[in-house]
């Protein structure tokens, strides 16, 4: 009898890979795969079967967050021991896009895409984002730190390597809830304008402007970058989480956007996650789900292939660093906060959505400290006609 069959090769599986799980079946019997499990996958119909057929980690995630199984343990340890026993060759499911039927990267599409993402509930992202709701990777000075104290130091490792004078025009460019607007209008004495395709985002960076007193020195729009006026080019420019989005063929396209927003001498940053593939584009492995259920139309590429977009538009790379082990931190943090707040986060969503945040946030954390994915401050100036750059000559006033 195939299932019979099935059950045997999770069996030797199991005692094959000597990891501490268990398997527990529809109707209570357990395929034991360890003495001492630390996780159990619970498997709740004899159709979860086939997960062990072909494994890949994004039927896996999609059958949890379907709630076809269930999974016990720590999370730390369901991603560590689970992904292993599940990394293998990936179906491709159909695209989002395909779905929703419209142009790949259009403005039309671009805005669905960012509302599936952030448009959840700004309520649902305070649950496990810090204090002032910063969206993307901390930056720890040392294990200990909390996940607020990095993400105060992450928006003045930005500040400061770009290097921020008062009285200066900023622009950010996908500026989420406001966080790096707010903490260089009222720490460095800037000017900031910011834009955002998310709605919640919006409404809630304009409340935010008006709570802090901050309408003569913060602006926000609901627009599109392609459509940021060019007549008034600004002194900085910053972009943290949000060129994942734009897609790999439209990059020369984002990059050349920046040049021209910038003023000679000027200096930009951009923030963003990457593939370690070189060769082709490709999300971390999980891709399908990642595509499907969190950041739908979103595309990496490698690091070389950006900076060799970057160069060609003009720009001069002054610094490169990677955070790639500061996102893993930042995941766990986060994960472990959405944990100790499920019940709320339930009733803000529901368990569908909790399952698909949680695997999302778990996966990726596991994804960076294997490698799989990085992450890169890119530091770039806008020389002046004569090749010269208003910057200094070393990084003393980051670190000072």
């Amino acid at each position: 009898m195939l299932q019979d069959q099935i059950l045997k090769l999770i069996e030797a599986k199991l005692k094959e890979s000597c990891l501490p799980i268990d398997v527990r079946l529809w109707n209570g019997a357990i395929v034991n795969g360890h003495t001492s499990p630390k996780v159990t996958l619970a498997l709740n119909s004899p159709s979860t079967l086939k997960l062990f057929i072909k494994p890949n980690l994004s039927a896996l995630a999609e059958s949890y967050l379907k709630q076809q199984i269930d999974v016990h343990g720590n999370v730390r340890d369901v991603i560590h021991l689970l992904t292993p026993l599940f990394r293998g060759t990936t179906n491709r499911v159909r695209r989002w896009r395909d779905r929703l039927q419209f142009v790949p990267h259009s403005r039309v599409g671009d805005s669905k895409a960012i509302r599936h993402h952030y448009d959840v509930s700004n309520d649902f992202y305070a649950l496990w984002l810090d204090k002032r709701l910063v969206y993307s990777c901390a930056y720890f000075r040392t294990p200990e730190d909390s996940i607020d104290v990095a993400q105060d130091q992450k928006l003045d490792h930005l500040c400061k390597k770009l290097l921020l004078k008062p009285s200066e025009r900023v622009l950010d460019i996908g500026c989420g809830w406001g966080a790096l607007m707010f903490r260089a209008a009222e720490k460095y004495d800037v000017f900031c304008e910011g834009v955002t395709l998310s709605a919640q985002q919006y409404t809630f960076v304009k409340e935010q402007i008006a709570v802090r007193g901050l309408t003569d020195r913060v602006q926000v729009r609901l627009q599109d970058y392609r459509d940021i006026p060019e007549d008034k080019p600004f002194d900085k420019v910053v972009s943290v989480g949000m060129f994942e989005h734009v897609g790999v063929r439209l990059l020369p396209v984002y990059f050349a956007k920046i040049f021209r927003l910038l003023k000679p001498g000027g200096v930009a940053m951009n923030h963003g996650v990457t593939s370690t593939a070189i060769d082709g584009e490709r999300s971390s492995t999980g891709g399908d789900f990642i595509e499907k259920y969190i950041f739908p139309d979103s595309e990496l590429t490698h690091l070389s292939k950006v900076l060799e977009v970057i160069s060609r538009q003009g720009f001069e790379v002054m610094d490169v660093e990677s955070l790639r082990r500061h996102y893993a931190r930042t995941l766990w943090h986060w994960v472990a906060r959405l944990e100790e707040n499920q019940e709320a986060a339930r009733r803000l969503v529901d368990e569908e959505k909790y399952r698909t945040w949680r695997a999302y946030l778990a996966g990726f954390a596991y994804a960076f400290e294997q490698g799989w994915d990085n992450i890169y401050q890119i530091l770039v100036a806008k020389p002046f006609s004569d090749g010269s750059i208003a910057y200094p000559m070393t990084r003393e006033h980051v670190y000072s």
